[in-house]
């Protein structure tokens, strides 16, 4: 398969900018190796609704600036509906127990979290941090959109703050969480990162 394919791939698959050295690991070829296949995916969507963006030792896919208002007219109109049972579900476990990992909120909730913390990230009501303990994975915590709009100036001042954080934890103990690997862990966040533009409404009952 041609280099260029298996970087436009990446590319989609991530939705955010990546790294040229990243991307010559990943395929083990020089970062020389990876601006050739740069060079020629840029030719091949000329004319096209992506565009390839490139800044410093960065890329990514991103939409044609040509289509910037439709787009900006769909986010609109996907930001303006109300969040449904499993983006309520999965934002009452970030703000009680963040800041957290999507493993900790798969495991809770028993399904995939990804699309939903997507979505709760294109909305502005959680952020995703670089995890203290670990600079390769990621933590949610609540956006301060978020405490805003709910009228409070910090986390304890959330309804029965400390007895539902105390019933979660609880439910995590009783449980007991199954290990995964440092390797399952860094995968995961990789797909935190996936850009999967689908709304609440299109989930499957599987992730609610």
């Amino acid at each position: 398969m041609d280099l260029d394919k298996k970087i436009e791939a990446i590319l989609f698959w991530k939705g955010e900018p990546m790294k040229l050295k990243k991307l010559a690991d990943m395929f083990s070829v020089s970062v020389d190796d990876v601006q050739f296949g740069i060079n020629s995916l840029k030719e091949d969507l000329l004319n096209r609704g992506i565009a390839l963006i490139e800044k410093e030792d960065e890329v990514m896919l991103a939409t044609a600036p040509e289509f910037s208002g439709i787009i900006e007219e769909l986010t609109k109109e996907e930001l303006s509906k109300d969040l449904g049972k499993a983006s309520l579900e999965t934002l009452s476990i970030v703000l009680y127990q963040g800041p957290i990992k999507r493993s900790e909120i798969d495991y809770i909730r028993g399904v995939n979290s990804q699309f939903i913390l997507r979505s709760l990230l294109v909305r502005g009501l959680i952020e995703k941090i670089t995890d203290p303990k670990d600079a390769r994975t990621f933590v949610y915590k609540p956006s301060f959109e978020l405490l805003a709009h709910l009228g409070v100036r910090n986390i304890e001042e959330l309804p029965e703050y400390e007895s539902v954080k105390r019933d979660i934890e609880s439910f995590k103990t009783a449980n007991k969480e199954p290990e995964i690997t440092k390797e399952e862990e860094l995968s995961n966040e990789e797909m935190d990162e996936e850009m999967m533009n689908r709304p609440d409404e299109e989930i499957s009952e599987g992730d609610v």
